[in-house]
């Protein structure tokens, strides 16, 4: 079992070239589900073989995450886990079926993404105050963030070859190796040049710098870590004021939002955001709807009760 599962994470790693933390989250989910099934199927882990895991003890490991009380969206990324090992194994003739097909996956509560309004994007943008490398850095980091809804993996892997300032447009590597192009606006093209400018001072502190030219630097000149970026965000959101938890996705999610309230359609916001699915953009839809709604219900006559028109 444990080769079955080395060959998995080689697939996952170079085929499907998904990021190193999403190899991590499936390897451990699926080692919680074998030593669920040692003690289960009481046997040894080490002499489980993939056809002895069937959908019944899917379905058990479940349940027992269920009991554990794992939320149901944990539950479901578990599961996830174990449809896609047993989706390769099948396709590798390790097993006849995959047992994990018919396993319905645990319903979770619907919860829509966290988004700052204009005016809180405002005060977090004017957080990084003053003209030094690493503020100046600090602000295109936020300003490009919020102008092209990158994912903050996304952010740390570019390089200035990426980058196309004149034409406020950079080339950036998504999930599943795939490609897209995703515009900027002036705001972060002005932030991006003000750093750029100082950006040789802070890459010239690198003991190996290599052939690589990183766009965000850290302050001894090798390339930022996504870690990084959420350290920094977390600094200027308290110095903002601002409050809710509030993380690089927030601003993923905060440009989905305003790009749809301003009358983007779903398919342009599905690119930009380099999402495989419709469906997973379509969520954004309910945040529009819910301000929607927020704003009948305040204004309309008739939704309203007679108590509140009179008062």
């Amino acid at each position: 079992m444990q080769r079955a599962l080395a060959s998995f994470h080689d697939y996952l790693r170079y085929e499907r070239s998904l990021s190193p933390h999403t190899v991590r989250g499936y390897g451990s989910d699926l080692e919680r589900f074998l030593d669920f099934a040692s003690t289960y199927l009481e046997r040894e882990r080490s002499s489980l073989e993939p056809t002895e895991l069937d959908s019944i003890c899917i379905r058990a490991f479940i349940a027992h995450l269920s009991q554990r009380g794992l939320s149901r969206r944990a539950q479901g990324r578990a599961l996830s886990a174990v449809r896609a090992f047993f989706r390769w194994a099948a396709r590798e003739e390790l097993v006849r079926v995959n047992p994990a097909l018919g396993v319905a996956t645990p319903k979770a509560a619907a919860t829509l993404p966290r988004h700052l309004r204009p005016r809180e994007i405002e005060l977090l943008l004017e957080a990084p105050e003053g003209d030094s490398p690493l503020r100046l850095r600090d602000r295109a980091i936020l300003e490009l963030l919020y102008a092209s809804g990158l994912r903050v993996g996304e952010l740390v892997s570019l390089d200035w070859r990426d980058l196309d300032l004149a034409g406020r447009v950079l080339r950036v590597l998504g999930k599943g190796g795939k490609e897209r192009m995703v515009p900027f606006g002036k705001p972060a093209r002005a932030a991006l040049s003000n750093w750029l400018d100082v950006w040789q001072q802070v890459r010239g502190k690198c003991p190996n710098p290599g052939n690589e030219e990183p766009i965000f630097l850290n302050r001894s000149g090798a390339r930022l870590s996504d870690r990084s970026v959420r350290r920094r965000i977390d600094t200027y959101v308290q110095k903002a004021a601002l409050t809710g938890r509030i993380h690089p996705h927030t601003l993923r999610h905060s440009f989905a939002t305003h790009l749809l309230e301003q009358g983007a359609d779903l398919r342009t916001i599905q690119e930009l955001l380099g999402h495989s699915s419709l469906g997973t953009t379509q969520k954004y839809t309910h945040l529009e709807l819910d301000r929607l709604l927020e704003v009948y219900r305040s204004s309309h006559p008739r939704a309203r009760s007679q108590k509140e028109i009179r008062s």
